[in-house]
């Protein structure tokens, strides 16, 4: 169910692409699941659904937004390409429209806090070993797991 690559679009154009895989998937359109669109649209966040339910009610308290319907709309997003999750394992999943250029993440495993990067000589290293073992590179994620300069100042390791 994987569409076009959604890079840097307009919320308008995201929203009728978005539109389209709801009734694909026989989903209807609803102002909750655009305020989660549109939630995730406009902030830089990578967010859990449990954050990201939080978020809307505050954003949108007008709304009656349940979480279940957070964590479908998330489910369908990722499924269709529209939304990239990080896994923190027994802690859940944060998610992110993938509509920004290609990045990779450093992550601190102790506070959690998401640093994002692109580098240029690690994107061509990746294109050599792949193609020196014979594949066409069709996409990554790169995670990098540490500790951030914050929780090193507290002491954590």
């Amino acid at each position: 169910m994987k569409r076009q690559s959604i890079e840097n679009l307009e919320f308008d154009v995201l929203l009728d692409e978005f539109k389209k895989i709801l009734k694909d998937g026989g989903l209807k359109y609803t102002q909750q699941r655009e305020a989660l669109l549109r939630t995730l649209y406009n902030s830089n966040c990578h967010y859990t659904p449990e954050n990201l339910y939080l978020k809307i009610k505050e954003n949108y308290p007008e709304l009656n937004v349940g979480i279940a319907t957070v964590y479908r709309t998330l489910n369908l997003l990722e499924d269709s390409g529209m939304a990239t999750s990080i896994s923190f394992g027994a802690q859940g999943k944060k998610f992110e429209l993938a509509i920004k250029p290609h990045h990779d993440h450093l992550i601190c495993k102790n506070c959690g806090k998401i640093v994002e990067f692109h580098d240029p000589t690690i994107e061509k290293k990746q294109l050599s070993i792949a193609k020196e073992n014979g594949f066409i590179l069709t996409g990554h994620l790169m995670q990098l797991y540490g500790v951030c300069s914050d929780c090193r100042k507290k002491g954590a390791n």
